[in-house]
């Protein structure tokens, strides 16, 4: 299961119900997709082919939604 967390755009924003426990978001577009760090500090993981418009995009949208982005997080993991 990996649940919709936000929609900007063309990005989705979305986590992996079984991965590592460090708190991140994962990002997709219509060239590929990103893994971002939510912990300590915004910050981009991986980009497998999103290209640098929209993961610059990604990251300000991130970081405006970054509460929202966090308190998901916590209820889809149990934080």
């Amino acid at each position: 299961m990996s649940p919709t967390v936000l929609r900007v755009g063309h990005l989705r924003f979305y986590f992996f119900s079984r991965e590592e426990p460090r708190a991140h978001v994962h990002v997709e577009g219509p060239s590929g997709e990103a893994k971002v760090w939510l912990d300590p500090a915004v910050e981009l993981a991986e980009d497998h082919g999103l290209g640098a418009r929209d993961l610059r995009a990604a990251l300000r949208a991130i970081r405006e939604h970054e509460r929202e982005i966090r308190a998901a997080w916590n209820e889809h993991f149990g934080g």
